[in-house]
């Protein structure tokens, strides 16, 4: 399989709710493929297929790094079960809203329920970076965006400059990040 093109923001497609697979088909498997395929391509850890223009409810994470074995893992019609009282903050950044992040508290730890590619019920309790990941792309897949849970007017900012760029027919770009998530030189 081969990538796809990723879908950016302002796209109204973003914010769809996507709907539940029925069942697991070979049509799944070469959707979840293609998913592994954009996903890998564009350096991300995680895709939901409302980011490649597929409404239904899935997700792909992979947290390796670029020298570590692959651990990809598929989420089929994900749901939080539970979300832990403790909170943790996290730099996030989107491959729908590339090259921009900002700063995201969300429940350190989750209990997720989901299916495999093969249909079967599984649960992953996660905490850290795959608890926030979870959550990011399962928001993805009831239309949310990590921007809408950041201060509205930093939300439509962002907005507005992707809007723009859209206009032009580009992808606007966002003062590179240093260390502690700092801008690093000029906005730009």
């Amino acid at each position: 399989m081969a990538a796809e093109k990723l879908v950016y923001l302002p796209d109204p497609k973003l914010r769809r709710v996507s709907a539940p697979v029925s069942r697991s088909d070979a049509e799944l498997k070469a959707l979840v493929q293609t998913m592994f395929d954009t996903m890998y391509d564009a350096a991300g850890i995680g895709l939901a297929a409302i980011q490649i223009g597929v409404e239904k409810r899935v997700v792909t994470i992979d947290l390796a790094g670029k020298d570590e074995e692959p651990q990809p893992l598929v989420l089929v019609n994900p749901e939080i079960v539970t979300v832990s009282d403790e909170l943790s903050v996290y730099d996030e950044g989107c491959l729908s809203i590339p090259d921009y992040y900002e700063e995201v508290e969300r429940p350190a730890k989750v209990l997720v329920r989901y299916l495999d590619v093969e249909g079967e019920t599984r649960e992953l309790a996660a905490e850290g970076l795959m608890a926030t990941c979870a959550q990011h792309e399962i928001d993805h897949l009831n239309g949310v965006l990590f921007i809408d849970h950041i201060s509205r007017l930093k939300r439509d900012r962002v907005v507005k400059k992707f809007e723009k760029a859209r206009a032009m027919g580009e992808l606007p770009s966002f003062p590179k990040r240093g260390r502690g998530g700092e801008p690093d030189g000029d906005e730009g």
